[in-house]
Parts: structure tokens; C-alpha cells; sequence
């Protein structure tokens, strides 16, 4: 009996450390294989992660259409959408139209251009003469002839870019607008599945994110004008043509944050070097300046009050992302952030949680002191 119930015990034991061992290898296999597939379909979670940020902004939109004047879910979200692209074609146009037809003029002046830039004449020729340009081409023409070479012979992979980047827009906006008119039907669903002990806090965590992305975009927005109008100011003073096309385009590009002012930067004083050198150098010396006060100042400021976040976090929050996820990251690291904001207040420590506002004193519930004992 004594000495069956020890080997009783370690077959016990070893059974329990097996069963162990067997879970630990499943749940390593099931992350591997989990990681694996989120990389093999990288791209169409990509797709689901934009579509959802824009159905989630343009929901609210929907919602209220549906409310006051069409009843149809289907018809409200197609004007809606409908009138979104209205609004990127206005944009286009008026961007597109003046650069096209400055484009044409460009390129009727190109050969009087290019000869005068090689005589080391007229403000580009002046230009490339300075910085010693002119000199390097001449120097190094074989060079560069070989690399325009090189460049024309990956026309395949260029147009198969171009290609991926317009089935994933054609994507995204489909996903969105399936996102946004099956809306109510997956939030009944889940709310009915949660429960009466839960419904309440899922309808409030929804509408704290719909209010952050919201105001993500809000105040994405109002930093975007802040720039165009600057910049309006700066090309006007300078004296470039075409500022107030100039800058609607800076404002565009200004939409993306931490990089947009540099990709403004290079539009403005591209444009303001083909001026005149000082021009050039005025806007260059104004977007220096500008990106700085606009990625420590306006953005943690403006952003951090829309979609209620410190300071600090937005800033840490958009760098930690450009640097792991680039540009998709930096686009949508104030939203996650105010996200995992939100459900850290509902369902983290409660130490974590921050104090609810201060209401009405209740006349019921007597304050405990020395005056109310006895």
C-alpha cells in the first residue's frame, strides 16, 4: 500500500506536467500561426483598420441624416458618402485645375528654361550656378544618364504601385460604407449579447470612441487650416504666384501629421526658390520654424483638447507610432490612444479610473463629524 501510492502520486504528477507542457506548446503554436497570418494578410488589415477609422467618423453623419430627414438607412449613407466625395472632387479641382494649367505653361517655357539654366542664365540658371549644380551635371552627365536609364526600366512595378493603391481605395471605401450601413444591426447584436449588466457601458465606451475619432479629425483639421492660411500669408508677401493654390495644397499635405508640414515645406519653397532665391529662402525659413512650433505646440495642444488626452501623450503617443507603423501609425496614433484611453476608464483598476465629476450634495446622506454625532 506505502509504496503504491507514491507511484500513484507520480503518475499523477506526471500526467499534470504533461497536460502543462501540452498547453504551453498550443499556446505558443496558436501565437505563431496567429502572428504569421496577420502578417500574410499585413495589407487587408490594414484596409479594415482605415475603413473602420472613417466609417467610425463618418457614422455619426449617417445617424443624424437617418434622424431628421431620411429614413432609409441605405439612401441616408450613400448621400453621405456621396456628398464626401463631392467635397474631395471640389478640393481636387480647385487644387488640380491651376497646377495643370501652370504645368502646360511650364512646359511650353521648359526648352528656353533649360537652355538658360545651362548658360547659367535667368533666376534658375543663377540658381544652379550658386549651389555649383550646373558644374556637377556637366561633370557627371554620363553618370546621370545611366541613372534616367535605370529609372525608366521598373515601369512594371511603378504601374503594378499604382495599381495596389487604387484596389485598396476602391477597398476602403467599400469596407466603410458596409461598416457604416450594417452599423445598427451589429450593435444591436452585440448590445443583445452583452446583456442588461453591460448594455449601458458598451453604449457609452461607443460613444466615446465615435467622440474621440471625432475629434481627432476636428482638430486635425483646424491645424491644417492653420497652416494654410499661414503659409497664404507668406507666399503673399513674397510676392509668389499661384499662393493661394499653393497653399490649399500645403494644407492638404498638412493633414498627415508630423510629416505633412515637410512634405508643405518642400511644395512652398520649391515654389518660392522658381520665384526668386530670397522668396525661397523667407519660406524655408518660415516652415523651419513652423514644423516645430506645430508638432511640440499646436498638435499636443489643439489634438490633446479635441480628443481629451495630455499633452504629453499625444506627442509621445504620435512618435512611438511613426516610428513602429510610419505613416499609418502616425495617423492613427491619437485615436488609439484616446481608445485605449476610454477602456481603461471602464474596465481597468479602479485606481486607474479618474474621479467622477462633482455633483449635487445628496440632502439624504449626512456628512460624518462632530457635529453629527449624537
Amino acid at each position: 500500500m506505502s509504496a503504491g501510492k507514491p507511484r500513484r502520486m507520480s503518475n499523477a504528477d506526471t500526467r499534470v506536467t504533461a497536460r502543462r507542457t501540452l498547453i504551453v506548446i498550443g499556446l505558443v503554436l496558436a501565437t505563431v500561426f496567429a502572428l504569421a497570418f496577420v502578417y500574410a494578410t499585413r495589407r487587408v488589415l490594414v484596409w479594415a483598420v482605415v475603413a473602420a477609422f472613417f466609417a467610425v467618423a463618418l457614422k455619426p453623419l449617417v445617424d443624424r441624416l437617418q434622424r431628421l430627414w431620411v429614413r432609409r438607412r441605405a439612401l441616408a449613407t450613400l448621400l453621405v458618402f456621396l456628398a464626401a466625395f463631392v467635397v474631395v472632387a471640389v478640393l481636387a479641382t480647385v487644387i488640380l485645375a491651376p497646377l495643370l494649367n501652370e504645368l502646360g505653361r511650364f512646359a511650353e517655357r521648359a526648352p528656353d528654361l533649360l537652355r538658360d539654366a545651362r548658360a547659367g542664365r535667368g533666376p534658375l540658371g543663377q540658381l544652379l550656378e550658386r549651389f555649383g549644380v550646373r558644374r556637377y551635371v556637366s561633370e557627371h552627365s554620363e553618370q546621370l544618364r545611366t541613372f534616367g536609364t535605370r529609372l525608366r526600366q521598373p515601369a512594371v512595378g511603378v504601374l503594378r504601385g499604382v495599381v495596389e493603391t487604387v484596389a485598396g481605395l476602391v477597398t476602403v471605401i467599400v469596407l466603410a460604407y458596409l461598416m457604416v450601413l450594417e452599423a445598427p444591426r451589429i450593435t444591436g447584436r452585440v448590445l443583445a449579447a452583452a446583456g442588461d449588466g453591460q448594455r449601458e457601458r458598451l453604449r457609452r465606451v461607443g460613444r466615446e470612441v465615435s467622440r474621440t475619432v471625432t475629434g481627432y479629425l476636428t482638430g486635425n483639421l483646424v491645424i491644417s487650416v492653420i497652416c494654410g492660411a499661414l503659409t497664404f500669408v507668406v507666399l503673399a508677401l513674397t510676392g509668389v504666384p499661384f499662393a493661394a493654390v499653393i497653399a490649399l495644397l500645403v494644407a492638404v499635405a498638412d493633414l498627415i501629421p508630423l510629416v505633412g508640414a515637410t512634405l508643405g515645406a518642400v511644395i512652398a519653397a520649391g515654389a518660392g526658390f522658381l520665384h526668386s532665391p530670397t522668396a525661397g529662402v523667407v519660406v524655408l525659413v518660415f516652415f523651419v520654424v513652423y514644423q516645430q512650433v506645430e508638432n511640440h505646440l499646436l498638435q499636443p495642444l489643439i489634438l490633446a483638447r479635441a480628443v481629451r488626452l495630455n499633452p504629453l501623450t499625444v506627442l509621445v503617443s504620435v512618435l512611438l507610432a511613426a516610428e513602429l507603423a510610419g505613416l499609418l501609425g502616425a495617423l492613427l496614433a491619437i485615436p488609439a490612444a484616446g481608445i485605449v484611453q476610454t477602456l481603461l476608464r471602464e474596465y481597468g483598476p479602479a485606481r486607474l479610473r479618474p474621479d467622477p465629476p462633482a455633483g449635487p450634495a445628496d440632502p439624504r446622506r449626512r456628512p460624518a463629524g462632530p457635529a453629527h454625532q449624537g
